[in-house]
């Protein structure tokens, strides 16, 4: 692979340009948010920690992730590169906080993905069973040694998609983002129909206070429902780790973000609303709050809400919906460790670019291997796999996101008092986004060491929870010291500077 360096130091790696407008973008942001997905995972979550309020906890989330989108869009229009987070912050704040935030985001995705497997695989089990009629096929998700084996299927089938190229990611996006967002604003429209034609379990009526996160809520609940409701908008940054596959590269990133998130955040309240009016948060029956209910809230409203023939529609939307993320879900993580192979954190091997699909082949298969190792471990330890991963993801998501946040401050710190847009959107909007994830993440990693804060799971009375999402970040750092031994080069200065010296050596 022939690799360039520009004006700023930076590498060109090798990736498609020029692929990418912003309405692709923001599609392949939408289906790594994976709304029916998200939602069929997350809901269940927000109304055990917060109850009616999950809107206004929903709206709670949007606020940091919408503030810290503008960091990613400023940073991205002055460094399009697809390492995103790891380069910006590297290039802040040095290579030791680069190499940790890069980490960050290569393990949330790694969680997030055997999210995604598992809830495809519980839902294709659902469909089938609908299907041919047959419920003893909807408990073949419950045999943990089927669940594995299935998942690790749809983990290896999606390495493969990935593996060819990004024009085939945004063509297979288009149908499958398009027919989830139809079948979840009808389901929605249904449900509210219901709700109004009084034939609805809990009927309830609109509530303007659902919407307000500043009355009836703990703190330990409110920071709960926040890192569900973070989970929720995870995903949208893959636009902005596609900038060197962009027709502009510093402009159609940040457009794209900006798109995915608002887009997100109004099918989020909408279908919100209208499954509490319906369903309610009661703990019995359809409720919310029920517990059999929570970890796939939309396996239970299906039938009720759409009727026989629409509830398969509804499970098949949401197993399109994992299916598409689970593929576009490699593509920010394959990039980042594209980029930390280029720059030198990670070993040389993953700097590869596939000469014909143009895509980072090493990366993305390590990706899919290691997904499929850690929900393998995660199951055998846990009878809750979903809940445990999306509390632990809220984490990384903090974690990272966060880093970037306070990176675009520093970085154009220089420049903040030359004008009155610079102040607002590279200096306050990110600063107060990435305090608000900061102290999301304090609180998260303190309650995630109550086992009752997760799925009960534990490792010596502390939460499981705390190993995959705080143990992570620990782990990390160990794995960051072996590689300053081991490939000091990165280690021994900030980017750009380090750059040259790695192409010399990789090219």
């Amino acid at each position: 692979m022939t690799t360039t360096v520009d004006e700023q130091g930076f590498v060109d790696k090798g990736l498609a340009a020029g692929k990418v407008g912003t309405f692709a973008g923001a599609v392949l942001g939408i289906s790594t948010v994976a709304p029916g997905y998200t939602l069929t995972a997350s809901i269940g979550l927000m109304v055990a920690a917060v109850g009616l309020k999950m809107p206004a906890i929903i709206l709670a989330g949007f606020v940091p992730m919408f503030l810290t989108a503008y960091a990613y869009r400023e940073l991205n229009s002055r460094i399009p590169d697809c390492g995103a987070s790891f380069t910006w912050s590297a290039k802040a704040f040095g290579p030791y906080v680069g190499w940790m935030c890069g980490w960050g985001m290569v393990m949330a995705t790694t969680i997030v993905l055997s999210n995604l497997a598992s809830i495809g695989v519980e839902f294709a089990y659902l469909f089938l069973a609908k299907v041919f009629d047959q419920p003893g096929l909807a408990e073949l998700a419950d045999n943990k040694a089927v669940n594995i084996v299935s998942t690790l299927v749809f983990i290896a089938v999606a390495t493969a998609v990935s593996s060819r190229g990004i024009t085939t990611s945004q063509r297979v996006q288009y149908v499958l983002v398009g027919f989830q967002m139809v079948v979840l604003i009808g389901f929605a429209v249904t449900a509210l129909i219901r709700v109004g034609a009084g034939n609805a379990p809990a009927g309830l009526h609109f509530e303007p206070g659902w919407f307000n996160p500043f009355t009836g809520l703990t703190l330990s609940a409110f920071a709960i429902g926040v890192t569900g409701s973070i989970f929720a908008f995870w995903g949208w940054d893959t636009c902005l780790t596609l900038g060197e596959e962009s027709r502009d590269p510093n402009r159609v990133p940040g457009r794209a973000g900006l798109l995915c998130v608002l887009s997100i955040l109004l099918t989020y309240l909408l279908v919100a609303v209208a499954v509490m009016m319906y369903a309610g948060t009661g703990t019995d029956g359809l409720g919310l709050g029920n517990g059999a209910n929570a970890a796939n809230v939309f396996g239970a409203l299906a039938d009720p809400v759409l009727g026989s023939w629409g509830g398969p529609v509804l499970m098949l939307a949401v197993l399109a919906s994992s299916a598409a993320s689970l593929q576009t879900t490699f593509l920010p993580g394959a990039r980042t460790m594209l980029a930390m192979g280029v720059y030198g954190a990670f070993p040389k091997r993953f700097a590869e670019v596939h000469p014909r699909f143009l895509v980072p082949s090493y990366s993305t298969v390590v990706a899919g291997v290691v997904t499929g190792g850690f929900y393998t471990v995660v199951t055998l330890l846990s009878e809750h796999t979903l809940m445990d991963t999306v509390a632990a993801l809220g984490i990384m998501i903090c974690w990272y996101y966060g880093i970037t946040a306070f990176a675009c401050v520093w970085y154009f710190r220089r420049e903040l008092l030359s004008s009155a847009r610079n102040l607002v959107f590279k200096g306050v909007f990110p600063l107060l986004g990435g305090v608000m994830l900061l102290a999301v993440f304090v609180v998260s990693v303190r309650e995630s060491m109550n086992p009752a804060n997760g799925s009960g799971a534990s490792i010596g009375g502390i939460g499981l929870v705390f190993f995959m999402g705080f143990g992570m970040l620990v782990l990390g750092a160990v794995l960051m010291l072996v590689m300053c031994w081991r490939a000091p080069e990165y280690f021994r200065g900030r980017m750009p500077e380090r750059a040259a010296m790695v192409v010399a050596e990789t090219g």
